[in-house]
């Protein structure tokens, strides 16, 4: 008969929750309906396809009919429908509870789509570790795709790599396949004849080979430059269909539950915690992330065989690299705790009793907010987008404050004492924070990170405040630094950069795209991280500018260090006493005072400034709040207020002689005034971040920086005193809602 392979093709379709409805329209023009609409023009073609559910909740508000149309590729046997965790999360983040829950809710939505419970899971970012055999095989599946990477760290051979293996825990057996590296690079980026001749070089006289390609779907006509080549005058996607069937007496199109009914796997394999290449090299620190870069491509560019053997970091040291990501994580666990708490509740009832109707489907609600805010865009970061999309973070942030509000809620409903401020681990390192919870806020203060404000969140309106980011470096700064530096050595030849002279090698500016020229200077880095209500000692004459280029002259470390915790009760007091730059030593109190009125939460800062030395202590006293309301692109909706002026969030700004100042955001619905005691100057800046997104390098707002500044100079045990009172107003209240 000859030799002859199988194919599986296995397109994975995800939009994440909070993404713009604009963006998801433009992928379903360009991706998603399009190629439907080849395999209805091509019947011989057969393939599996996954959607997440943050899009299928899309495709059924926006586009219905075209689940209609899946639903009937389905029923002919044309395509195979995948499962997974629903909102896409990544399963090996979650306790176990939520595995099910978004494993089960996802098969009952391709049940109700296609008729049938499906039958592989879609692992998310191919996160991998050893146990999830439990979760996938107790979620109903049978099999999922992993890379080919994972299977070469499981020590399989290059040569064993065409087929599946199975893999177990806990006596729970999982079929695994790894897409080829080879055909996901070739699909749709090599030509059609590449695809075929790659397939054939592998194909085998007695027919047990399979081929998988599982890839994002959106690189066929959504990824910048893909429409035309697969959908437009290249037809690649047509023509690639037209080969296939072409080829189907040595070539067969299978999906995976097929090959798993039909062939025996071609061994045992146990994979260690991995995911795919580049997710573990985006995972190392910004400078060892450059370093593994250069030695796989160096190994991989020679062929020398520990090339296999490289791998770069693990998936959950993202909540190392980051501080946000580590506390949005931890935040999601929390809340997940509460959750399953009052649904135990209402099942532990066994009638209603105590819990009606309405209590049930309060909890059902909650569970939903949950389980959105466990997408997994946000709990990392890579070349593009992940914990940098400041209105992704902050939709994730939305759910999780929705999902904590209702719980705590049905918490005081049952008689449980739920508002009060607590010491408590809510980062879980090894250190207690300051836990303060209220019907109209969720604070958290962290004594050890400069006793500054983690976390503030705003319930009725659902939005995290202090959500920002910090200015770090990333590896991929370095190709931004070389670009420009190239663009301005080109700019300044004789010749205008017209002209190259022979054997130049091209400027990597042609390989980097920058969405604003001379991006390069923005790239400021905090040296601390970006909470809110840090004190600052600056050397006086530091400057609005120097603040926010990140290089204020600091005289010790008030905004950063240590501080001891002395009272617990009505208000926190935190207490530090620190060394100045120049011998100087001085003692920093900050009293946190709060009410919790739901409508008007507010949040109270008195700082006083002890000079405990032998001698004067000159300095600029400065209080800093970072703050978040979406103002990026000059958002006409967030806004800075002062003096009768409305100013972008986005801004920068300067007062002398402020004793108010107010902001925040229209859609939101929340407003903050911040009084400041005594009057001041007060400073304002943007936080903005330099990160890739499929456009190119560019600035990304990510908050605001307030700061107010009041020079001072303290003689030996004097003292001064200074404040600042946030008041937070909302104009609805979205639990009403629920």
């Amino acid at each position: 008969m000859g030799r002859r392979i199988s194919l599986a093709i296995v397109l994975h379709n995800h939009q994440p929750v909070g993404n713009f409805g604009w963006v998801i329209a433009e992928a379903f023009d360009q991706a998603y309906q399009p190629l439907v609409a080849a395999l209805e023009r091509h019947p011989r073609v057969r393939l599996a396809v996954h959607y997440s559910g943050p899009l299928l909740d899309w495709l059924a508000a926006e586009r219905p009919e075209f689940l209609d149309r899946l639903a009937a590729l389905a029923a002919a046997d044309r395509i195979e429908l995948l499962g997974g965790g629903y909102y896409e999360p990544v399963l090996a983040s979650l306790p176990e509870r939520d595995r099910l829950a978004q494993l089960r809710r996802m098969a009952d939505a391709i049940e109700r789509i296609g008729g049938r419970r499906p039958r592989g899971a879609w692992l998310a970012e191919r996160v991998w570790e050893p146990d999830l055999p439990v979760s996938l095989v107790d979620g109903g599946y049978d099999w999922t795709i992993l890379d080919d990477a994972h299977l070469r760290a499981a020590s399989l051979d290059e040569s064993r790599l065409w087929g599946s293996y199975t893999t177990d825990d806990q006596g729970r057996l999982l079929t695994v396949f790894g897409t080829s590296k080879g055909l996901r690079y070739r699909m749709p980026f090599g030509t059609v004849d590449e695809v075929i001749g790659y397939l054939r070089e592998h194909a085998a006289e007695d027919g047990h080979v399979l081929g998988v390609m599982g890839d994002d779907g959106e690189k066929f006509g959504s990824w910048p430059g893909t429409y035309d080549h697969c959908w437009g005058s290249a037809a690649w996607v047509d023509r690639f269909f037209n080969a296939l069937a072409a080829e189907a007496d040595w070539l067969e199109l299978v999906t995976p539950s097929d090959w798993v009914d039909r062939e025996r796997p071609l061994g045992r394999a146990y994979i260690p915690t991995s995911s795919y290449a580049e997710m573990g090299e985006w995972a190392l620190p910004a400078d060892e992330s450059r370093t593994f870069e250069a030695a796989l491509h160096r190994a991989e560019r020679e062929g020398l065989p520990e090339a296999r053997w490289l791998r770069g970091g693990f998936w959950r040291n993202f909540q190392v690299k980051y501080r946000e990501i580590n506390e949005l994580h931890k935040q999601m666990l929390r809340t997940s705790e509460k959750v399953a708490r009052m649904a135990d509740a209402i099942a532990s009832d066994g009638a209603v009793t105590t819990f009606g109707n309405d209590e049930r489907r309060l909890a059902e609600v909650a569970t939903t907010e949950l389980l959105q805010g466990q997408s997994n865009d946000c709990y990392w970061h890579g070349l593009f987008g992940g914990i940098y999309i400041a209105h992704m973070r902050l939709a994730t942030y939305e759910h999780l404050i929705a999902a904590e509000d209702l719980a705590d809620a049905a918490a005081r409903r049952r008689g449980e004492a739920v508002d009060r401020t607590v010491r408590a681990d809510t980062n879980l390192d090894g250190v207690a924070e300051i836990l303060v919870t209220s019907p109209g806020q969720v604070v958290v203060i962290d004594p050890i990170g400069g006793g500054g404000i983690a976390s503030w969140d705003i319930r009725p309106v659902r939005h995290a405040l202090t959500a920002v980011l910090r200015r770090r470096p990333e590896a991929y700064h370095g190709r931004l630094r070389d670009a420009d530096a190239a663009a301005a050595a080109t700019a300044a030849r004789s010749d205008g950069g017209r002209s190259g002279a022979d054997g130049e090698v091209p400027s990597i500016h042609d390989l980097v795209r920058s969405r604003e020229p001379g991006l390069s200077a923005h790239l400021h880095y905090d040296g601390y991280e970006r909470r809110s209500g840090l004190v600052h000692l600056f050397a006086p004459g530091t400057t609005a500018e120097d603040f926010a280029a990140a290089r204020a002259d600091e005289l010790g470390d008030t905004h950063d260090g240590p501080y001891e915790v002395v009272r617990l009760d009505d208000a926190v007091v935190l207490v530090r006493d620190v060394r100045t730059r120049d011998d100087r030593m001085v003692r920093v109190e900050k009293r946190f005072s709060f009410d919790g009125a739901r409508r008007h939460p507010r949040i109270r800062l008195d700082v006083s400034i002890e000079n405990r030395g032998d001698g004067a202590v000159v300095a600029d006293v400065a209080i800093e709040w970072a703050l978040m309301m979406l103002g990026g692109g000059g958002n006409p909706a967030a806004f800075y207020q002062i003096d009768g002026e409305r100013l972008p969030h986005d801004g920068h700004g300067e007062r002398a002689v402020a004793t108010m100042i107010g902001s925040g955001n229209d859609q939101v619905g929340i407003e903050l005034t911040t009084a400041i005691e005594p009057a001041t100057t007060l400073w304002w800046a943007p936080i903005e971040t330099v990160s890739n997104s499929e456009y190119g390098f560019e600035r990304t707002y990510q908050g605001s920086a307030l700061v107010a500044v009041w020079p001072v100079r303290l003689a030996v045990g004097e003292r001064v005193s200074v404040a600042v009172d946030q008041r937070v107003a909302v104009t609805r209240d979205r639990s009403e809602d629920a």
